[in-house]
């Protein structure tokens, strides 16, 4: 069975990432991805798309961004919210594309397990030079991050060029070096399984042999895992954990654990801040199909100019902690009704099973509205499966968007994004009407 046949049911609802809340009305955005050529060298024929938001920050950070498997540059870059946040931080992101049939990067290879050694590593770095010769970026902000296969790649990333990446950010992935095959196969089924254990020492050797001689910091890793993965195994997350603390020669008890919303437990190692050098996110009862909190992971490269305390929840797709953080007022009990209006955008973004829906609420009146339920009706045969900056109930049907804790105040002539992802049975259409606290909206 191929890569692709394995991951292609699996990754597709990994699209989607919890990112935070826009309180305020946004501007429009002039910015557009764009395919790059020419970049340099690129032994297996990657494609390049870059995203440069309209107000980039002078000596900008770098984003490499990686596509699960079948996926592409594109489709990460328009299924997830890493291109909003780069407008509002002014950091670059680099979208690339796997051309070969899978559309799976090669983490198995030997060549792409030592640095400088070939394949997919060596079209990847030089995407990145030219991203950062070209815009004078700050060589001390270098990121990656990806999903699934794009997570197995994060790691490598950061283990065969510590000199170049700060930090990363794995979810659903598995350590550096654990699908190596040493021939042409793509797939590890005993890594996949969650069977291939070793010591961290082990794990740890895998890393500094992709370097051989290297004495300099190592990349932060942050590291995410659904309890219930069926795809690349739960046992995959320890493994990670293992291996990246012995990197930084840590120890594997943590410094500091708590629980940013139900069913998740976060350990940090080395450091109980928010930039610890480990940070591992278990995410109780999850699939493979992991919502992925991108406010999270510019949070932890410490993209966001912002440093909250540990507790802060982050924003999610769960309903957050019973309290929420000290600077947002919990919401009334009973949402007060919208005073002169409001109106809804709906974005849908579909493919084959599956789509996408961003959706803006605008208050149109002149008083705030504080604390808001959202309610419409979706077209037959589409049901919710993940969703960001609100919570959703139920599934399927009559809907109702309930505000979170950090957006739950909409003050007059602003907006807040929210948005879901969804399976389909064939219909894409949108909601034909939406009401905000029970008051009808016009449509966008």
């Amino acid at each position: 069975m191929t890569l692709k046949t394995r991951l292609l049911g699996a990754v597709m609802a990994a699209l989607t990432l919890a990112a935070a809340a826009l309180t305020f009305a946004t501007p429009a955005s002039a910015a557009t991805l764009t395919q790059v050529t020419g970049f340099g060298t690129n032994p297996t024929n990657l494609q390049m798309h870059l995203y440069v938001p309209d107000r980039v920050a002078s000596r900008p950070a770098i984003l490499l961004a990686l596509h699960y498997c079948t996926g592409s540059g594109p489709a990460f870059h328009s299924g997830t919210q890493y291109a909003s946040l780069a407008d509002r931080y002014g950091f670059i992101v680099i979208y690339p594309s796997v051309t070969r049939s899978s559309r799976c990067w090669d983490v198995a290879s030997p060549q792409a397990l030592r640095r400088g050694g070939g394949s997919d590593p060596v079209g990847l770095m030089s995407m990145v030079d030219y991203v950062r010769q070209r815009y004078a970026a700050d060589p001390a902000r270098i990121f990656a991050t990806g999903t699934s296969s794009g997570a197995m790649m994060t790691n490598v990333m950061l283990g065969d060029y510590p000199d170049v990446f700060a930090a990363g950010a794995s979810f659903a992935g598995v350590p550096f070096g654990c699908f190596a095959t040493g021939g042409s196969s793509e797939w590890n089924s005993e890594c996949a399984n969650g069977q291939l254990i070793k010591t961290a020492q082990q794990w740890g050797d895998l890393v500094r042999g992709a370097y051989p001689g290297y004495t300099g910091q190592r990349p932060r890793m942050q590291i995410w895992h659904g309890t219930n993965d069926e795809t690349l195994r739960y046992p995959n997350f320890g493994e990670q954990v293992k291996q990246w603390t012995n990197v930084h020669g840590l120890s594997q008890t943590p410094t500091y654990t708590d629980s940013p919303q139900s069913g998740y437990t976060r350990t940090r190692y080395g450091s109980s801040g928010p930039m610890a050098p480990v940070e591992a996110i278990s995410m109780q009862g999850v699939s493979h199909n992991l919502p992925v909190d991108a406010a999270q992971v510019i949070r932890f490269f410490g993209l966001d100019g912002t440093t909250p305390p540990p507790t802060t929840p982050p924003p999610t797709t769960t309903p957050p902690p019973t309290t929420p953080p000290p600077t947002t007022p919990p919401p009334p009990t009973t949402p007060p009704p919208t005073e002169g209006g409001c109106r809804v955008g709906y974005t849908v973004n579909a493919w084959s099973n599956g789509l996408t829906a961003s959706v803006t609420v605008t208050n149109t009146g002149t008083a705030p509205v504080n604390g808001w339920n959202l309610t419409f009706t979706l077209p037959t045969g589409q049901r919710i499966t993940s969703g960001w900056n609100a919570q959703y109930s139920p599934t399927s049907g009559a809907v109702t968007a309930r505000n979170v804790s950090y957006n739950a105040t909409i003050a007059p002539n602003t907006s807040v994004d929210i948005g879901f992802q969804a399976s389909h049975e064939g219909g894409t259409g949108k909601p034909s009407s939406f009401a905000l606290n029970g008051a009808a909206c016009s449509v966008a």
